[in-house]
């Protein structure tokens, strides 16, 4: 799958602009501030529907601009796609394939396989838990549509939910029959995405491992494990057993939402007790072990994009994070940096096919 073109409009700090991109690398230059992550996130856009860095729509629309629009033009093996994202200030989003407008964005979800590695991803050791869940549900939303489906009705259950619960407290009355139709559908949803989840870590962590052992020799030993109330009880089990305290609570306390990652480095906590390299180097590794999983899953190598990579990360480390990415398991690349020397002397090094872009307040040129 390559991204070959794309045209923006009104996008964040861009006007307008037009690049065609090499199969393998693509670099974007710049002073911080210019734009350079902006040009990374119109191309999650046109995989996910949405912004990496602000889920506000129409805060992604240029100052002062009506509207902003991404187009991209993929090469899908044998297949020319035409993806357009446009947005009208306070109206709502347009996203079409060929033309054909979707009837829903979910529809879109899992069609152009991508996986993004940006200093944000720090959150994923030093954030919330539902950090962590958005994680592992971008993964598998991304090959399996029923668990994007179940998911968004899980949660639409849960506010229902909640939001039935906290009229018994106001109201000082208690119907559980009509709290069991609610129990009923978060159980299905919720013991469904939980089995999804556990699968999903079987597979997940072999690939972990071993992509961490690639980048780092077996400098540290690793883990990961997922935590969830549903690792011994069922759904509705926990549902009973949480009856008393969710309604004193005016909220659901148990069920996947409250899932969480444990991530270890040689037997300790990696928030605690990682220096600032091992962490980039496991959160990197994590999400090259993403696209892994993905390509394996899809029978089809995602587009990555690495945003400011060289944050943190000694000169090793990071010859060791190009050679892996340069072979031939990875496909299209897209890279930000401030410095291009830097830049032209890491991607020669790898003898791979290679495109320069210099970035300046919104305006692209090609090297």
């Amino acid at each position: 799958m390559i991204l070959n073109k794309i045209q923006l409009i009104g996008f964040k700090n861009y006007e307008q602009a037009e690049a065609e991109f090499s199969h393998k690398f693509n670099c974007f230059t710049g002073n911080n501030g210019m734009g350079k992550t902006n040009m990374l996130d119109a191309i999650y856009y046109l995989s996910f529907c949405k912004s990496y860095y602000n889920p506000a729509d129409n805060q992604n629309i240029k100052k002062d601009a009506p509207f902003f629009v991404i187009q991209g033009n993929y090469q899908l093996e044998n297949e020319t796609l035409e993806i357009y994202c446009g947005l009208k200030r306070n109206e709502k989003k347009q996203f079409k394939l060929n033309k054909k407008e979707y009837p829903r964005l979910s529809d879109h979800i899992g069609l152009l396989p991508l996986v993004m590695i940006a200093p944000e991803d720090a959150e994923l050791i030093h954030g919330g838990s539902e950090v962590r869940r958005k994680f592992i549900d971008g993964v598998i939303s991304q090959y399996n549509k029923q668990y994007l489906e179940q998911l968004l009705k899980y949660n639409r259950v849960l506010l229902q939910r909640n939001a039935l619960l906290k009229s018994f407290y106001e109201r000082n009355y208690f119907d559980i029959a009509a709290l069991e139709i609610y129990d009923e559908q978060l159980s299905l949803s919720g013991n469904y995405l939980y089995q999804e989840r556990a699968l999903f870590f079987e597979k997940f962590n072999a690939i972990f491992n071993r992509t961490h052992y690639e980048l780092t020799k077996a400098q540290e030993k690793v883990s990961m494990a997922l935590n969830s109330g549903l690792n011994e009880f069922k759904m509705e089990d926990l549902l009973i057993k949480s009856l008393d305290k969710d309604k004193i609570s005016q909220y659901t306390n148990v069920g996947i939402h409250k899932d969480d990652l444990v991530f270890e480095i040689d037997g300790t906590a990696v928030k605690k007790f990682a220096s600032q390299g091992q962490q980039k180097t496991f959160l990197v590794a994590l999400k090259l072990a993403q696209y892994a999983f993905i390509s394996e899953v899809k029978n089809k190598r995602p587009i990555l994009l690495l945003d400011d990579v060289y944050d943190k990360l000694d000169e090793t480390r990071l010859n060791s994070i190009m050679q892996h990415i340069s072979s031939d398991a990875f496909g299209q690349i897209f890279i930000t940096d401030t410095h291009r020397n830097r830049m032209i002397e890491a991607i020669e090094a790898t003898q791979k096919q290679a495109a320069y872009f210099e970035i300046e307040k919104g305006f692209l040129k090609s090297q």
